[in-house]
């Protein structure tokens, strides 16, 4: 070969090629000290399928059972391979189940469509389910103003008998009295 042999060696004091540091992927270095991860890869990731699928199924899914939905979730596994993304919509019980069932189908449409949106390997594989607690959250706050309001018509029913209507003495009156 043409190049000497000393251009082909590292100069001194070089860490050599495909070494790796220790802790290397898990933390960074700052200041002297590693440091976690403010924002990990995962949540990184949860967070652009969101904002990818939203925009997705709002410009590009004409399926009349889908209407507007609420992407509430997204959850993807620590290998990146399934996402489970939890959606929430308005209306009946069964229209959020049928717009799940077209989301479900279309989840491989929605996949090949994210592979140009997004910059990573492997596009995970979409689960898509109802996210209930929205709908909980509101059944139990109409049970909770249902009960204040039974609370406070119960209160008014059961006010004091007029006999008891006594008006409360005040600190004149009772100098009054004892004099």
């Amino acid at each position: 070969m043409r190049h000497r042999r000393e251009e082909l060696q590292r100069r001194q004091g070089r860490r050599p090629d495909r070494v790796l540091r220790p802790g290397a992927g898990q933390a960074h270095r700052e200041g002297g000290s590693l440091v976690p991860r403010e924002y990990s890869r995962t949540l990184r990731i949860n967070s652009q399928l969101q904002r990818e699928l939203s925009e997705l199924i709002r410009d590009e899914l004409t399926d009349p059972r889908i209407g507007r939905l609420t992407i509430t979730d997204v959850v993807v596994a620590k290998d990146v391979r399934n996402a489970k993304i939890s959606v929430s919509q308005l209306g009946s019980d069964d229209e959020l189940k049928q717009a799940v069932k077209a989301l479900n189908g279309a989840a491989g449409r929605l996949r090949h469509l994210l592979v140009d949106r997004l910059r990573i390997r492997h596009v995970p594989t979409l689960h898509f389910s109802a996210d209930m607690a929205l709908r909980d959250a509101d059944r139990v706050g109409g049970l909770i103003r249902a009960a204040i309001a039974s609370d406070l018509a119960s209160e008014q029913a059961h006010e004091r008998p007029s006999g008891d209507n006594v008006a409360p003495q005040t600190p004149d009156d009772d100098e009054q009295a004892a004099s």
